[in-house]
């Protein structure tokens, strides 16, 4: 898997935008019964439709969103996510549990106060992008100001700022069905941004488009959460995308949070047997960060280390320990939290304490143990260990073989995941296919 997440701190603020608690959606007769009584609440979903015939869509989901993040919900098929995303502005109406923003209860909101939180402060971003065919990209872009009663002109000129936005520039007289479908989903995202709204709200936005296309459009969505600090809840199934996009991640199951963090917690601290399947794959040193890697400053720390941020990621750092071949300073305004040294960044490679493994990988091994520790972390096996070597007068100082010790681990790592994803390949002698002296058998039909 190849993953980028972008380095950046996360909101520092506590208030909440959306604020969730004990929400339930269950589909199917007298679907209220289901969370009030607790027995029929505790049944998994097979013994609950049997039972009532109902389908829990949505199981006892509290969680809060934080003004400014990216809030990313996350699961399979089926796991109730989108559901959730639309029972937040009641395009989907609750059966229990509380729903409030800004400490305004949605579930309370009568039919002029609901139309105005869907008008001006959420707005959504569908999977099939809900354009009109006969309305050209500027008028699309405009219509949700149209409903809002803005003037013609006004609405026009807000929304060829946003077509710019989106990079759609000079295409403002084109029709949906001139453009593809990254050119589309932009055409959605434009129309989202050009109401100001407070929350925008992503349904799998991109989960129809090319590979390549889908990628623009993340780090188009990560250049404008950086450029304007706008709340957004994201819904995907792509864990990848998660992690890329995420401040924090709420991973569902069966309508249910199975566990909710930060994409550092989700894959270093996985809560169960199947978070920790979802993250198998992940590299972690593409999201595990220096903050959690480091170590405590000691009295053999020279302090003329490279710098690196907390936020920045293992990867980030193995660079930097290896360009300058001593330990990195993990450095926040001015002020040092703690030491990353290549003990520590091998540790987050192969999914171990670094504090808890044996002392030399901390101070250094030799290659062959080295090799050993990269096979292991590959998913291979590393039964073999190096002769203890003679005792022999003291060599003459070498340079610190660690940045090149690093890098071969990093890469003997990539290696192993990719063996693991990749078929084995058919193995063949050295001496080519083996024939007979006979040569080649033909059958008696044949002659």
């Amino acid at each position: 898997m190849t993953l980028t997440v972008p380095t950046r701190k996360p909101p520092t603020t506590t208030e909440s935008v959306f604020s969730v608690s004990g929400l339930w959606k269950v589909f199917g007769p007298k679907p209220e019964r289901v969370p009030a009584d607790p027995a029929l609440s505790a049944l998994d979903p097979a013994e609950l439709r049997a039972r009532t015939g109902c389908t829990a869509a949505v199981r006892d989901v509290s969680f809060d969103v934080r003004k400014g993040e990216v809030f990313v919900v996350m699961g399979l098929s089926g796991s109730g996510k989108s559901t959730l995303v639309r029972c937040l502005t009641r395009l989907i109406e609750p059966t229990a549990g509380t729903i409030s923003i800004d400490g305004e209860d949605v579930r309370a909101m009568d039919k002029s106060r609901l139309r105005e939180l869907r008008r001006h402060r959420a707005a959504m971003v569908f999977q099939h992008f809900g354009l009109l065919p006969h309305r050209t990209v500027l008028d699309n872009v405009a219509y949700g100001l149209e409903i809002q009663g803005v003037g013609k002109s006004e609405r026009r000129e807000r929304a060829a700022e946003f077509v710019a936005k989106v990079g759609l520039e000079g295409m403002e007289k084109r029709r949906p069905g001139q453009l593809s479908g990254g050119q589309r989903q932009r055409v959605g995202l434009a129309r989202a941004l050009a109401v100001d709204p407070e929350v925008l709200l992503f349904d799998e936005p991109f989960s129809a488009l090319d590979p390549l296309i889908r990628r623009d459009m993340q780090d188009e969505v990560t250049r404008l959460h950086r450029e304007e600090g706008r709340t957004m809840v994201f819904i995907t199934h792509d864990l990848s995308e998660a992690l890329k996009l995420g401040d924090r991640i709420a991973l569902m199951r069966d309508g249910r949070v199975v566990q909710l963090g930060t994409p550092e917690e989700i894959v270093g601290s996985p809560a169960d047997d199947y978070v920790r399947e979802f993250v198998r794959d992940v590299p972690r040193e593409q999201v595990m960060t220096c903050r959690t890697a480091m170590r405590p400053v000691s009295s053999d720390d020279t302090g003329t280390g490279p710098a690196v941020r907390p936020e920045a990621t293992v990867a980030e750092a193995i660079k930097a320990v290896a360009r300058a071949g001593e330990p990195a300073r993990v450095m926040d305004e001015g002020r040092c939290l703690g030491v990353v040294d290549h003990g520590q960044l091998l540790g987050v490679v192969a999914g171990v304490d670094a504090d808890t493994a044996p002392a030399e990988a901390a101070a250094g091994t030799d290659a062959h143990d080295v090799t050993a520790t990269a096979d292991a972390t590959a998913g291979g096996s590393a039964t073999e260990t190096a002769p203890a070597p003679e005792k022999t007068a003291p060599a003459p100082e070498k340079a610190d073989p660690a940045p090149e010790k690093a890098d071969r681990v990093l890469e003997k790592a990539a290696r192993g995941r990719r063996r693991q994803a990749a078929p084995p390949a058919p193995r063949t002698s050295p001496e080519g296919p083996r024939t007979s002296p006979e040569g080649p058998r033909t059958s008696p039909e044949a002659v």
